[in-house]
């Protein structure tokens, strides 16, 4: 009697051991059917596609435009940094089709100073455009008048050294009268010679219709609405129009 059941568990024990195989088998066949198909679709959808849909994947996108500055360029105290003028002019250039890209690279409270240690990072991005919109805290703190425009003059240097060809577009400020007209004249007067001095474009006056007016600017006094921030990017935009053509 258990010669007969030990015989009844061999047989199934090598039953086992077949469907096994069998089964492993099977899966092999169905892996290996799979691998070919998935392959010879591959095949078939390289084949199918274009060169020249490759070759347009592969190519950069757009050109770049770098607004380098302070709160102004950043936004400051908008719900949405789209808004702030950068965006609006990145909008704009969007409706006309245009193969540039705009980077915001406004940092708030940013001097001439600390914009002159950070350049060679922000260089980085291989700007075509740059437009640099710093020396507002600089007159707001009382920073020496002559340590504002060597450190203005370094960061045009530093753009021109490592792209000669880049476009450099210099934002002009003006300073409140408060703050004496000796310091505001000579202040304002530093953009103006600094664009001379370089052969670089000029915008005369980035807040031209909105500095001093209270309803285009917040509760500070200081920081444009996104009204204001509208006005700045049309201000903007006459002078940068015409090197997008």
């Amino acid at each position: 009697m258990l010669k007969n059941k030990q015989l009844i568990r061999n047989i199934n024990m090598r039953t086992q051991k077949v469907f096994l195989k069998f089964w492993c088998f099977c899966m092999l066949i169905l892996l290996l059917s799979c691998k070919s198909d998935g392959s010879k679709k591959a095949t078939e959808s390289d084949t199918s596609t274009p060169k020249a849909e490759i070759e347009t994947t592969q190519k950069s996108s757009s050109k770049k435009i770098v607004f380098f500055g302070d709160s102004l360029t950043a936004g400051y105290g908008l719900d949405d940094v789209n808004d702030a003028f950068p965006g609006i002019i990145q909008r704009k250039i969007d409706s006309l089709e245009l193969d540039y890209s705009i980077v915001n690279s406004g940092v708030s409270g940013e001097t001439t100073s600390g914009g002159k240690n950070r350049i060679d990072w922000v260089l980085n991005e291989k700007p075509s455009i740059f437009i640099l919109e710093l020396g507002a805290n600089d007159g707001l703190r009382g920073v020496p008048l002559k340590q504002s425009k060597e450190n203005l003059q370094a960061i045009i240097d530093a753009v021109k050294k490592k792209y000669p060809d880049t476009k450099i577009v210099l934002a002009g400020m003006q300073l409140p009268p408060n703050m004496g007209q000796t310091y505001t004249t000579e202040f304002k007067n530093i953009f103006p010679e600094l664009a001379k001095k370089n052969d670089v474009q000029l915008i005369p006056f980035l807040l031209e219709d909105v500095g001093g007016v209270s309803a285009l600017n917040q509760s500070d006094g200081i920081h444009p609405t996104k009204e204001g921030h509208q006005i700045m990017a049309k201000n903007v935009w006459d002078v940068l129009e015409p090197m997008l053509q």
